[in-house]
């Protein structure tokens, strides 16, 4: 253990830095689920659209790195979307191992629905642009470290 720790103090709950990630994460999510519902998206469903508004036609592998998801989660997460209709899942025709992911029509008009969400968070956080683009930053960097 590092000096000058007490022990004690270290094992405190608001002292974890894990549970500041969780417990945010959890608020994070309870904000968002009123406006995805509007959507008809669950978080992890807006979450691969925000990437395939990015970037369209991205590979199922792709899309995973993206996110941070194994095809395991992925697979039924975009199952899903595909019966919304918002997707389209294209075997590659060369190789069918890799399946392309396109948005239909739908799904790109969902984009301008979507549209209102990030200024609905910002204004709920009472935090500046700057220390947003900040804290994302940290915890991004947090993150890149985390996985080594």
């Amino acid at each position: 253990m590092a000096k000058n720790i007490d022990p004690d103090q270290a094992l405190l709950l608001d002292n974890q830095l894990c549970f500041a990630l969780y417990s945010a994460s959890l608020a994070m999510t309870k904000l968002y689920k009123p406006l995805l519902d509007e959507l008809g998206l669950t978080y992890p469903q807006y979450l691969a659209m925000l990437a395939l508004w990015e970037r369209d036609g991205l590979m199922v592998s792709e899309l995973g790195e993206r996110l941070y998801l194994d095809s395991g989660t992925l697979t039924p997460l975009l199952k899903r979307l595909e019966a919304a209709g918002l997707i389209a899942r294209i075997r590659d025709v060369q190789d069918e191992r890799r399946v392309h992911i396109s948005l239909t029509a739908a799904g790109r008009k969902l984009k301008a629905r979507a549209q209102k969400i990030p200024g609905c968070i910002l204004a709920a956080s009472e935090c500046s642009i700057p220390e947003l683009v900040q804290l994302t930053r940290q915890i991004r960097s947090l993150r890149e470290r985390l996985a080594g």
